[in-house]
């Protein structure tokens, strides 16, 4: 990857042709939305297929923790997943489970993209699948009091943490309210020493530099729909 902290964006508009565009400015990664995003197998095996030819690593929001939704999204060629609303220990570890081949319960199968459509070795395959990103989402205060000992379980690559669902589990209409921060700096305090992934969503230069001070080390830069809003508000404004 090209930058010390990692930047992509989320993709929700189920066109191949979107990570076509996005990838020629050679964000870090991006991250098909299928929890909200209208996704089914068939447009992420398009999705999939476009990331590769444009060469930009694709990761998937997945619906949810189902061993089916997990394994479906990497057999499709998938570089990681992000799993949402992972609440506990227990969850996180059925979460690395179903993404797992080595001490894991993934189904295995030669047939998919990700294990070249039965041209390699079955160990080559499965040494290369167990490289993909696990990434769980941080989305509860529950989960924020374990989100420490959820990132240290071998197996999680990396937390990310759901500023817009903590507001909701909290009663609030803003992810930036004083409660959600001080869940967020609670949670960035707890795992301050683990050299992993600690993703957050950001909508601005300005939050990106403060989460970094924080200790924020990945980051997702909005998405392909807030991109086109603000260029089309732009637009907007310079033809008045």
């Amino acid at each position: 990857m090209s930058r010390e902290a990692p930047r992509g964006l989320f993709i929700k508009t189920p066109a191949p042709q979107i990570v076509e565009i996005l990838a020629l400015e050679k964000p870090d990664f991006a991250v098909i939305d299928a929890e909200h995003g209208p996704f089914d197998r068939g447009m992420l095996d398009l999705m999939m297929l476009a990331g590769r030819a444009a060469q930009l690593p694709l990761l998937v929001r997945v619906a949810d923790a189902q061993s089916s939704s997990i394994c479906g999204a990497l057999d499709l060629g998938a570089a990681g997943i992000m799993v949402p609303h992972v609440a506990s220990v227990e969850m996180a570890r059925a979460v690395v489970a179903s993404a797992r081949y080595k001490g894991g319960k993934r189904g295995y199968s030669s047939a998919p993209r990700h294990a070249n459509y039965g041209s390699g070795s079955m160990r080559d395959v499965i040494d290369a699948a167990d490289d993909v990103l696990v990434l769980v989402q941080i989305e509860h205060p529950d989960a924020a009091l374990e989100a420490k000992a959820i990132l240290e379980l071998e197996g999680v690559d990396g937390i990310v943490i759901g500023r817009a669902d903590l507001a909701v589990a909290l009663g609030e209409s803003d992810a930036s309210s004083p409660a959600v921060e001080a869940i967020v700096t609670s949670i960035f305090q707890a795992v301050a020493d683990s050299e992993k992934i600690k993703g957050v969503v950001v909508s601005s230069e300005a939050e990106h530099r403060y989460f970094s001070d924080m200790g924020a080390n990945w980051y997702i830069m909005g998405s392909d729909q807030s991109l086109l809003r603000k260029a089309a508000r732009q637009l907007m404004a310079d033809s008045l």
